[in-house]
């Protein structure tokens, strides 16, 4: 991709499953790459897996004090970012009746308010400089109704609003769009399945398939690059035709 070598890359959640291998895939474009993530260990690892690693922050974006904490360490590191991507998310199945007060914080807290800590974060250091990208990460789920992730469903569109409002409110300086996946087969998710599991989930895809890490890490660099200028405020769908019948709910 044009317009990536050198950039200044902060990956959120970027220790394993579509972080890891944003991280490789910017790596590969010659940017220059920092890894944020709440497991430590998971920095230790990623660090060893792709050594070219600028450097690996242990921050939890929930938390607006860790992350002003992890944006001194990345001023440190490379005195500021041009390209974000908000990736850091989690999510916890359950009925709607027994989802608990404490789990919807903590779903709400990673996959909302994290991505507006540390994307306030990144924009008033694009600001102050050359302008930037910032890459949000949405869900199929915060554009169609899922059942049993009524907190997960309800940050993802609120990252998909919060992407189309910071998007107009920052331009022309910076772009902000944000990217929607379907089905990922990311370790985490493979290790849920039993086989049977994984066959009636990719017999209502259209393409007959999860994506592959890889495949969301591809479109986070087109996005970022030189090739997408005028691409901002919208989100952008990656799900094998999962949505477009309808499909989603079934």
């Amino acid at each position: 991709m044009r317009g990536l070598k050198n950039k200044r890359v902060l990956i959120t959640g970027g220790a394993g499953g579509i972080g890891a291998a944003t991280a490789a895939r910017f790596l590969e474009e010659e940017s220059r790459v920092v890894v944020l993530d709440r497991d430590e260990a998971g920095c230790q690892r990623i660090k060893q897996e792709l050594p070219a690693l600028t450097g690996t922050i242990t921050a939890d974006v929930s938390d607006a004090k860790s992350v002003t904490q992890a944006f001194d360490q990345l001023d440190d590191l490379c005195q500021g970012v041009d390209i974000l991507i908000n990736n850091a998310g989690i999510s916890i199945r359950h009925n709607f009746m027994d989802i608990t007060p404490e789990e919807w914080q903590q779903v709400v807290g990673v996959d909302l308010n994290g991505v507006f800590f540390v994307a306030q974060q990144a924009a008033r250091r694009m600001l102050a400089g050359d302008g930037g990208v910032i890459i949000n990460m949405g869900s199929t789920n915060g554009l169609v109704g899922q059942p049993f992730y009524a907190d997960y469903n309800a940050a993802k569109a609120g990252v998909i609003e919060l992407t189309r409002s910071m998007a107009i409110e920052l331009a022309p300086t910076v772009r902000v769009v944000a990217v929607c996946p379907g089905y990922v087969l990311t370790p985490m998710q493979e290790s849920e399945y039993t086989p049977e599991m994984m066959q009636a989930v990719n017999d209502k895809i259209p393409l007959k398939r999860h994506a592959q890490p890889s495949e969301i890490a591809a479109l986070f660099a087109f996005l970022a690059s030189a090739e997408a200028p005028y691409m901002t405020g919208h989100p952008y769908i990656i799900d094998g035709g999962e949505i477009a019948g309808g499909l989603a709910s079934r």
